[in-house]
């Protein structure tokens, strides 16, 4: 696994994976926010042998100040927002878009990819419970049939990718190249 150079800042904590599977503290209180979520994603990387590293830091759900708090560069943040699609003559369909963290999601485009005539975020009720968590720690996965997964292809420029677990106060690190692997989302230009 790939440390970052000068270390993560003070504000976040490394924890090593355990040799021995260890059940992971499960959030208590404010941060409370999906523990199967989190479960989930860490039994997924688990079960697909992905390197992965936890970085505890403050709560936080907002990626900007998320990767400043666990000491890399935003575009190695993968930035996941639910968005609704308006389609001719069908129902609207949602998709997990997942960008790095220095781009903004172009609508029109998800639109476009999804043949759709125009797009919008996905309010918060219906991102939470397609997400399986609460905003601000989407996982760039879906655990929902209903959730397809578009990646841009400018995530997979940086070698790692962070993202918080499903919950605010813990993130994950992991490969770039172990992401596109389990998610198989989706390559295409949504920035």
């Amino acid at each position: 696994m790939r440390d970052h150079p000068q270390g993560p800042p003070a504000a976040a904590a490394v924890l090593d994976r355990p040799q021995e599977p260890e059940e992971p503290e499960e959030p208590e209180g404010p941060v409370a926010v999906a523990p199967s979520t989190y479960r989930r994603l860490l039994d997924l990387f688990d079960q697909g042998q992905v390197p992965y590293r936890l970085l505890d830091h403050p709560p936080e759900g907002q990626t900007s100040r998320a990767s400043e708090l666990r000491g890399h560069r935003l575009s190695a943040a993968a930035k996941c927002m639910v968005v609704a699609v308006q389609r001719p003559g069908l129902t609207p369909c949602h998709v997990l878009a997942v960008v790095p963290g220095d781009r903004r999601v172009d609508l029109a485009g998800v639109a476009r990819e999804c043949g759709g005539r125009k797009a919008r975020f996905a309010d918060q009720a219906d991102a939470e419970r397609l997400g399986a968590t609460v905003s601000g720690t989407i996982t760039p996965f879906s655990f929902h049939p209903e959730l397809a997964v578009l990646a841009d292809p400018a995530l997979f420029e940086e070698p790692e990718l962070f993202f918080n677990a499903a919950r605010l106060d813990r993130s994950v690190a992991i490969r770039a190249a172990d992401y596109r692997r389990l998610a198989r989302p989706r390559v295409v230009t949504i920035t």
